[in-house]
Protein backbone atom coordinates (compact mmCIF):
# COMPACT_ATOMS: atom_id res chain seq x y z
CA UNK A 1 0.00 0.00 0.00
CA UNK A 2 0.97 3.16 -0.89
CA UNK A 3 0.84 6.74 1.02
CA UNK A 4 -2.42 8.44 -0.20
CA UNK A 5 -4.16 5.02 -1.44
CA UNK A 6 -5.91 3.32 1.17
CA UNK A 7 -7.05 -0.29 -0.16
CA UNK A 8 -10.60 -1.97 1.38
CA UNK A 9 -11.30 -5.81 0.75
CA UNK A 10 -14.72 -6.35 2.28
CA UNK A 11 -17.11 -9.52 1.36
CA UNK A 12 -20.57 -8.59 0.49
CA UNK A 13 -22.77 -11.48 -0.27
CA UNK A 14 -25.15 -11.25 -3.81
CA UNK A 15 -28.27 -10.82 -1.86
CA UNK A 16 -27.18 -8.57 0.11
CA UNK A 17 -25.69 -6.12 -2.48
CA UNK A 18 -28.83 -6.96 -4.56
CA UNK A 19 -30.94 -5.74 -1.24
CA UNK A 20 -28.89 -2.42 -0.91
CA UNK A 21 -30.60 -0.67 -3.94
CA UNK A 22 -33.89 -2.36 -3.82
CA UNK A 23 -36.29 0.28 -4.90
CA UNK A 24 -33.52 2.85 -5.81
CA UNK A 25 -31.09 1.23 -7.95
CA UNK A 26 -31.65 -0.36 -11.56
CA UNK A 27 -29.74 -1.04 -14.61
CA UNK A 28 -30.19 -1.43 -18.02
CA UNK A 29 -29.05 -4.32 -19.61
CA UNK A 30 -29.26 -5.40 -24.09
CA UNK A 31 -30.67 -8.47 -23.95
CA UNK A 32 -31.65 -10.56 -27.56
CA UNK A 33 -35.49 -11.32 -28.37
CA UNK A 34 -34.38 -14.70 -28.06
CA UNK A 35 -34.04 -13.95 -24.33
CA UNK A 36 -37.24 -12.49 -23.83
CA UNK A 37 -39.56 -15.68 -22.95
CA UNK A 38 -37.13 -16.38 -20.15
CA UNK A 39 -37.18 -12.86 -18.36
CA UNK A 40 -40.23 -11.63 -19.75
CA UNK A 41 -42.81 -14.89 -19.49
CA UNK A 42 -45.97 -12.79 -20.43
CA UNK A 43 -44.76 -10.67 -23.60
CA UNK A 44 -45.91 -11.70 -26.69
CA UNK A 45 -43.58 -13.67 -29.23
CA UNK A 46 -40.66 -11.93 -30.87
CA UNK A 47 -39.28 -12.30 -33.90
CA UNK A 48 -35.85 -13.96 -33.73
CA UNK A 49 -32.20 -11.72 -33.96
CA UNK A 50 -33.99 -8.53 -32.44
CA UNK A 51 -31.58 -6.29 -30.26
CA UNK A 52 -33.47 -4.78 -27.18
CA UNK A 53 -33.32 -3.40 -24.02
CA UNK A 54 -34.61 -4.34 -20.63
CA UNK A 55 -34.54 -2.48 -17.20
CA UNK A 56 -33.57 -4.68 -14.03
CA UNK A 57 -34.21 -3.86 -10.84
CA UNK A 58 -30.98 -4.53 -8.55
CA UNK A 59 -32.00 -7.73 -7.63
CA UNK A 60 -31.60 -8.88 -11.00
CA UNK A 61 -35.89 -8.63 -11.23
CA UNK A 62 -36.76 -7.90 -14.80
CA UNK A 63 -39.15 -4.69 -15.08
CA UNK A 64 -39.20 -3.09 -18.58
CA UNK A 65 -38.57 -3.71 -22.19
CA UNK A 66 -37.90 -1.65 -24.97
CA UNK A 67 -35.97 -1.83 -28.47
CA UNK A 68 -35.15 1.72 -27.90
CA UNK A 69 -31.96 2.65 -24.71
CA UNK A 70 -33.66 5.81 -25.53
CA UNK A 71 -36.75 4.96 -24.32
CA UNK A 72 -35.63 2.71 -21.50
CA UNK A 73 -33.22 5.65 -19.74
CA UNK A 74 -36.52 7.80 -20.42
CA UNK A 75 -38.79 5.40 -19.19
CA UNK A 76 -36.91 4.50 -16.12
CA UNK A 77 -37.33 7.60 -13.63
CA UNK A 78 -41.02 6.70 -13.29
CA UNK A 79 -39.56 3.35 -11.59
CA UNK A 80 -36.66 4.81 -9.97
CA UNK A 81 -34.68 7.82 -9.58
CA UNK A 82 -31.76 8.51 -12.41
CA UNK A 83 -27.80 8.85 -11.57
CA UNK A 84 -24.47 8.58 -12.58
CA UNK A 85 -21.80 5.95 -12.28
Amino acid sequence: MTEGNVALESRVSLETLASMGEGHIAYVKQIRSEDVPGLFPQAPKIAPGLKLFALHAADGTPIMLTDSREDMVGGAPTFFSPCGL
